[in-house]
């Protein structure tokens, strides 16, 4: 297990997330939804290139107006989504040999998106400075990969035999 707090475990996340998850699987609920909140903050900031590029470009929707947008979508809808998601898991889990409580879907998601907001920062660089082309392409598959693949290792680390 990694230790020396929360960078080295999200680093380790991309090549170990089985042995990061199950370390961090008595996390409180409390917790649970600090690292949830953190990786909305992550996404938020992430956003921002973007959208400076986008009101540049059309002054009609000027950078603030874009990123209140933001604010509210990412720090106030996503967060509900995320729990949405987490339960359905857990409830479609129960259809299989190998079941997922609701906290341990709630962690495995969560700290999947905590562990993929690094890659959501290039993401939005990308898109801020670069903009649509090839490099935004690949920087949004390595991110979208990276998270089903966390995610995806998450769950089988903390689901438990029925």
């Amino acid at each position: 297990m990694t230790r020396g707090g929360i960078a080295p475990r999200i680093l380790q996340s991309w090549w170990a997330p089985r042995d990061v998850v199950r370390g961090l699987s008595a996390m409180p609920e409390r917790a649970k939804l600090v690292v949830l909140m953190a990786a909305m903050l992550i996404f938020l900031i992430a956003q921002a290139p973007q959208h400076a590029r986008n009101a540049h470009l059309d002054p009609s929707v000027p950078f603030d107006a874009r990123m209140a947008g933001s604010l509210l979508a990412v720090m106030f809808v996503m967060p509900l989504l995320a729990y949405a998601v987490a339960g359905l898991v857990a409830f479609l889990s129960r259809a299989l040999p190998r079941r997922l409580t609701p906290e341990d879907s709630r962690l495995a998601l969560f700290w999947a998106l905590l562990a993929v907001a690094p890659a959501m920062l290039l993401t939005g660089l990308v898109a801020g400075l670069i903009g649509p082309g090839a490099a935004l392409i690949v920087a949004q598959t390595v991110t979208g990969l990276g998270f089903l693949w966390i995610w995806g290792a998450n769950i089988a680390a903390l689901a438990r035999k029925a």
